[in-house]
């Protein structure tokens, strides 16, 4: 059985590399995978390195070494989880390097998940909760696996928006996931956690608020894979047990923000996987906290749930009504008291509202689709611009400033980009974001073909915008 000093030195030994590696990223200057500010959703002042999720990931590896050198059948049992991580981090490191798209990351997830699968980690039963019996799932395990493993890397990306967060509940989760080993006397998923856990707690050094390096989408897909890959190795023969459970309950945060972004872009008409300045942590600044004092709020809440999930597993199952209705609030007061929901009473005519919203943003879509289309079809860029200002005029913006507009770069081509103004003063600025958005396609597929729009005033990449005011080229 392993001594508490060897957990020590694992931890110690982990959090010592992904320091080190850290140092090294911070000391060079990085070329790539570096996250500039955008004055919207990214608030940083300079620009910063995505790749903080390698230090972690050589950590993890370098536990894995320790493990199976003390350990010879070590390898034989984790093999599945270490080359399935291994590839999530690699598809989400590549895309910090060069962005591969959502649809390419999200096929490279799948088919990590695959390779899981056919190496036999599944789930293929669904246990009570609350008492015996277990139903088999047949065929639908390999669906159900392969969501379990792609949902969870999705939910910890989905809030990796603020500075330490996505990494503060990674290692609570990690610390988690050590104690379901150790109570279920799994020794070697406590071990693999401690270890995971370890590199968090270094990476976390540099990256609670002001953050001198980011997860990126390598670190934010590692944590949520090895997440869902070690709680796999934790079920009995299988089986979703109560330690399943335990994790879903502890990722109640994360979940709960990915629903309600769900719930908000269907409504409003937007893609699902659209970034905005919504989530969660966005509410509680706006509503007066510091970056500080939301990422304690919510350590405070992933500790609250980590450990009600845990009463599940001591309690075998006993425990699990008290837990559900403790969720069960927790939502509904986050919503109200986020202002997802503005009032209990007027909550149709929100609704309503919504859908107008939605309505807007289709028309707003449709000036940008036509654009897109009429750069093919227009002979001349005169013939384009014409066009140009007539949607410009229709989405209220303009191309000269007035007494209460601020500037906006879009159609970023080459070293160039196109000067419009929109009012300083807006109502809905996501809607907003949206109306410059789509026209930014349109406008540097003009470029690309005319290199020059007549009567516009174009700046370069480099050159800031008049007034030097933080708004965004574009959302992406």
């Amino acid at each position: 059985m392993w001594e508490f000093p060897t957990f020590f030195m694992l931890f110690t030994g982990s959090l010592l590399i992904s320091v080190l590696g850290i140092l090294l990223i911070l000391k060079r200057p990085q070329l790539l995978g570096v996250d500039s500010p955008d004055g919207y959703r990214k608030q940083h002042t300079k620009p910063i390195s995505r790749l903080g999720g390698l230090p972690i990931f050589i950590a993890l590896c370098s536990g894995f070494v320790v493990l199976a050198i003390r350990r010879p059948d070590f390898l034989g049992e984790w093999t599945p989880v270490i080359i399935g991580n291994v590839i999530v981090f690699g598809v989400g490191f590549l895309d910090d390097l060069h962005p591969l798209g959502a649809r390419v990351k999200l096929l490279g997830q799948i088919g990590a998940a695959l390779i899981l699968y056919s190496l036999g980690l599944s789930i293929d039963n669904l246990s009570n909760p609350l008492g015996d019996g277990t139903m088999s799932l047949g065929w639908w395990s390999l669906p159900v696996t392969v969501l379990w493993l792609i949902a969870i890397p999705n939910i910890v990306n989905l809030i990796d928006g603020m500075d330490g967060l996505a990494s503060g509940f990674g290692m609570f989760l990690c610390l988690t996931l050590a104690f379901i080993g150790h109570y279920t006397l799994k020794p070697d998923i406590s071990l693999v956690s401690t270890v995971m856990g370890g590199a968090l707690a270094g990476f976390l050094i540099f990256n609670f608020p002001p953050a001198k390096i980011f997860l990126g989408d390598g670190g934010a897909y590692l944590i949520g894979f090895f997440v869902a890959s070690v709680s796999l190795m934790s079920s009995n023969k299988g089986s979703i047990m109560a330690s399943l459970l335990v994790v879903l309950i502890a990722l109640g945060v994360p979940i709960l923000d990915t629903a309600f972004a769900i719930l908000r872009r269907a409504i409003r008409g937007v893609p699902i996987f659209r970034a905005d300045a919504e989530h969660i942590h966005h509410r509680l600044i706006t509503l007066g906290y510091s970056k500080g004092q939301a990422l304690v709020g919510l350590y405070a809440v992933c500790l609250v749930l980590s450990l009600a999930g845990i009463s599940i597993l001591m309690t075998k199952g006993l425990a699990f009504p008290v837990v559900a209705a403790l969720c069960f609030l927790l939502a509904v007061g986050a919503a109200r008291y986020l202002g997802y929901i503005r009032s209990w009473a007027n909550l149709r005519n929100q609704f309503r509202e919504a859908l107008q919203r939605r309505r807007v943003r289709e028309y707003i879509r449709c000036h940008g689709t036509l654009l897109e289309m009429e750069v093919e079809r227009c002979k001349t860029a005169d013939e384009f611009v014409r066009l140009l200002e007539h949607s410009i005029g229709r989405l209220r913006l303009s191309k000269s400033p007035g007494p209460a507009t601020e500037p906006v770069a879009i159609g970023s081509s080459g070293n160039k980009r196109l000067l419009l103004y929109q009012p300083a003063a807006r109502d809905e600025s996501d809607e907003w974001v949206e109306r410059v958005h789509a026209l930014d396609l349109a406008v540097m597929r003009a470029f690309e073909k005319w290199v020059d729009l007549p009567g516009f005033h174009c700046i370069s990449r480099s050159s800031p915008l008049p007034d030097h005011q933080p708004i965004s080229d574009h959302v992406s």
